[in-house]
């Protein structure tokens, strides 16, 4: 580039690269909020040096590079964010209250909506695939150190070659080369390949039968639509839980909810998998923001089960933070 490159020509370069640098940045830190402001960085750190640009890599491998070095500036001195099965304590007694851990900054999900605003018109030239922002490949990352996770994403994500790599994060090939393999058989313990063989139809289905049983609070329901050994967990608790008795019993125990109508579900979608608001009846008859659920699908049920609390959450995802009250039968 010239010194005389403009803001406009900037902008028509790196604008288009926004939504995948934004999902890079979030698989780096692990929060939707630090991937903002590392991009917001990423930019800045472009646009003062883009009169050096000399165009001997494309854009975008140039872009990539700045983005991942401000995350590992970003990153120095952060402790990891856990989901609550990932702090190595075993699956909690759903007799005991659960309670709450705000000092932990936990994992936080990603929105469909933030990366992608629509359907692709060729997904096989999607910028990010949705399995490589799925919860639990990001939740593994997280035991990386921030050096590994670049590698594997440089590497494994991106397909960059070893020397391209080692030129990004100024390490040797040798030492790009050991750090995948670390990383690797780190990622692969924690994230096993997945079983996943519902069909378009057979996933609405299942869906269909989640918001029914919810919104009719029917726990027996519920937990019928999940395999025997279900996790799940839900940030800020720590506790986590396994299986469907004790998902049953952790509902019908704690859960505010009391009785059918006091819970309604929106369909959105995070970290590319299906994921519903879920809005809690309060004593004045309207329904608020109570929970993101992210549900893992297996080949008949689902697998693993994300709840998030916190308006946030949902007004990210684009839904609203409380619900218009049905409307009343016509009389007659």
């Amino acid at each position: 580039m010239t010194a005389t490159t403009t803001e406009q020509d900037f902008t028509t370069l790196v604008e288009p690269l926004r939504r995948e640098l934004l999902a890079h940045c979030y698989r780096m830190t692990g929060s939707l909020h630090d991937a903002e402001d590392a991009l917001q960085e990423t930019y800045l750190r472009a646009w003062r040096a883009i009169d050096r640009f000399e165009a001997r890599s494309s854009v975008r491998t140039w872009m990539y590079r700045i983005a991942t070095n401000t995350c590992l500036t970003h990153l120095e001195g952060r402790s990891r964010r856990p989901l609550p099965t990932g702090l190595g304590a075993p699956a909690a007694d759903p007799a005991h209250e659960p309670l709450p851990e705000r000092s932990v900054a936990w994992l936080e999900p990603l929105p469909d909506a933030v990366v992608w605003s629509g359907p692709p018109s060729d997904p096989a030239a999607e910028a990010v695939t949705r399995d490589s922002v799925r919860l639990a490949f990001v939740a593994a990352l997280q035991h990386l150190t921030a050096q590994q996770r670049a590698v594997l994403l440089l590497r494994d994500v991106l397909e960059w070659s070893a020397a391209e790599t080692a030129q990004a994060l100024g390490l040797t090939v040798a030492g790009v080369n050991s750090t995948l393999q670390r990383a690797r058989a780190h990622v692969g313990r924690r994230d096993p390949d997945r079983q996943d063989s519902l069909d378009d139809e057979r996933r609405r289905r299942l869906l269909d039968a989640y918001v029914d049983a919810f919104e009719s609070y029917d726990i027996d329901g519920i937990v019928a639509l999940m395999t025997q050994d279900v996790v799940w967990e839900m940030p800020p608790y720590p506790q986590w839980y396994r299986g469907r008795a004790d998902v049953a019993a952790l509902i019908g125990t704690w859960c505010p909810a009391k009785g059918p109508g006091a819970m309604r579900l929106l369909p959105t979608a995070a970290n590319g998998q299906p994921a519903f608001g879920v809005y809690l009846r309060g004593d004045d008859g309207v329904h608020r923001a109570f929970q993101l659920a992210v549900l893992d699908l297996g080949a008949e049920a689902i697998t693993h089960a994300t709840v998030w609390f916190g308006v946030e959450h949902l007004t990210a995802c684009g839904l609203p933070a409380e619900l218009a009250a049905a409307a009343e039968p016509a009389a007659g």
